[in-house]
């Protein structure tokens, strides 16, 4: 049986109906690539084999990883663990292949361990970005929706790099074909963070998912899929069972959470920002698929009205929310629902748009925006860091900005726990489709190796964030250094 088609890894299945793989014109081929991928691992090593891929300017960027057998010991550092609201001295940080190992008092560490000397600076989680689109951050609109899709996901490789070299090391993708991206990332094909991924962005007709044109318009039950279905950036479903197919094809493709679209939207042209989309009863198709495969719905929706639903349907992560009013908020504390919120102030950092509709959505949102921080802090409400940094080519550039733009809300450590402890509990919602083993955010005996070594204070301040290239002294992915600039 043929074990690229027959994979019992959804994300490892050939995308096709039937199976070439005997044939000999392939057979050829894979000789041919697992010659020369011998060849170079005689010649070079595993970084021979990377190199393939090095004129695309993805290549994995790995310093080293740990000598076999030896650990890791990250000594003379002021440590931030993701989920106390202090800096902590007198302690080491122990690394076992991918995960901490233990965090000894200063000096008590193994003898056989190889040793870095943080020079006294702060050592923080891996940042996690909750509400990131791998796969549209880096093209325009127009980009994303009619070019060919191999250079949307060339340019998505190439995002990816740059976006752990600001220091996230995980991001929670809400929308977008991510899945080839996610499985070159874990294979150690291309450079870049671990990725969540959602699927296509399920959404009604005329809803924030429908980018479809009105001369496209009417949509028969014989119509092919558009453009955005087929390359699987978002997914037009209507009436509980479709969205309960739309919802089952994301999980059988590997997601490991559903984002559905509740009201309207900014970038969308057709749908009022304050349009409430989907039924309760197909909010709930949605949940109860994710549900069976033990896993949640996230909503995209700004308004009182819409969270309302939402939450009624068991949706558990709400994606902006700025528009909400006073009672909503109790009821998203209440129900311990999560709050994914961005700092959306429609300054010089924001989205840009040129079209007058979507410009007055956007200021509408920003006006919301402060409040909605002050309401999540006075109710308690269980928030995570996102950004939403999409078709903006530069955009990606100021992931670790909008961070820093938190502590106008809040401390800078609260800000950090938002982008580290608080996201990965978050991401803890996904249970066992949870893609990686072990706690992420946090920096705690068996919690995977995700780590910054800073040079700044983040007691004080942020501002350290807007200048990753110098500031982000040592990153590690998984115990391994991709960055280290200490020596």
């Amino acid at each position: 049986m043929c074990q690229l088609c027959h994979s019992a890894d959804p994300a490892d299945r050939a995308p096709v109906d039937i199976c070439h793989c005997g044939a000999p014109g392939t057979q050829a081929a894979f000789a041919r690539i697992e010659a020369d991928i011998t060849r170079r691992r005689m010649i070079g090593g595993t970084a021979a084999v990377l190199g393939m891929f090095a004129g695309f300017g993805l290549a994995p960027r790995e310093i080293r990883a740990q000598t076999p057998g030896r650990p890791l010991l990250l000594t003379n550092l002021r440590l931030f663990d993701g989920e106390t609201l202090a800096l902590r001295e007198g302690v080491d940080i122990l690394i076992a292949g991918e995960r901490i190992a233990a965090l000894p008092p200063t000096g008590q560490g193994p003898q056989e361990a190889e040793r870095i000397d943080c020079g006294g600076r702060a050592v923080i989680p891996g940042l996690i970005d909750a509400h990131w689109h791998a796969t549209l951050v880096a093209v325009s609109q127009i980009v994303a929706l009619t070019q060919d899709i191999g250079f949307v996901h060339l340019m998505a490789g190439r995002e990816a790099g740059a976006t752990l070299m600001r220091g996230f090391t995980t991001v929670r993708d809400v929308g977008g074909p991510a899945f080839g991206l996610k499985m070159a990332i874990d294979r150690g094909v291309v450079a870049g963070p671990r990725i969540f991924p959602s699927g296509a962005m399920i959404s009604q007709t005329a809803g924030h998912g429908d980018f479809r044109l009105l001369n496209e318009l009417p949509r028969f039950p014989d119509t092919p899929a558009n453009y955005i279905e087929r390359q699987g950036v978002a997914q037009i479903a209507d009436g509980a069972d479709m969205v309960l197919r739309a919802a089952r094809e994301q999980l059988m493709k590997g997601a490991s959470q559903l984002k559905i679209m509740a009201g309207g939207g900014v970038a969308s042209l057709y749908d009022p920002l304050d349009a409430t989309q989907y039924t309760e009863r197909e909010m709930r198709a949605a949940v109860e698929a994710a549900e069976d495969w033990g896993t949640y719905v996230c909503a995209h929706v700004y308004t009182s009205t819409g969270i309302r639903r939402a939450i009624a349907a068991g949706v558990k992560s709400i994606e902006h929310g700025q528009l909400a009013d006073e009672d909503t908020v109790r009821m998203m504390a209440d129900n311990g629902v999560w709050w994914s919120i961005q700092p959306f102030l429609a300054d010089e950092d924001s989205n840009a748009y040129t079209d007058p509709r979507q410009i007055a959505k956007q200021q509408q949102v920003a006006e919301g925006t402060v409040r909605a921080f002050d309401l999540a802090r006075k109710h308690g409400v269980n928030v995570a860091f996102g950004t939403d940094i999409l078709f903006n080519a530069q955009g990606g550039a100021l992931q670790g900005r909008n961070l820093a733009k938190f502590a106008r809300f809040m401390s800078p450590l609260e800000a950090l726990h938002k982008a580290t402890g608080a996201a990965g509990a978050l991401l803890a919602l996904s249970g066992d489709r949870a893609p990686y083993a072990g706690a992420l955010g946090v920096i705690r005996e068996d919690a995977l190796a995700d780590l910054l070594v800073i040079e700044g204070d983040p007691e004080t301040d942020l501002a350290w964030l807007e200048t990753p290239e110098t500031s982000l002294r040592l990153i590690l992915k998984g115990g391994r250094i991709v960055k280290d600039t200490l020596a």
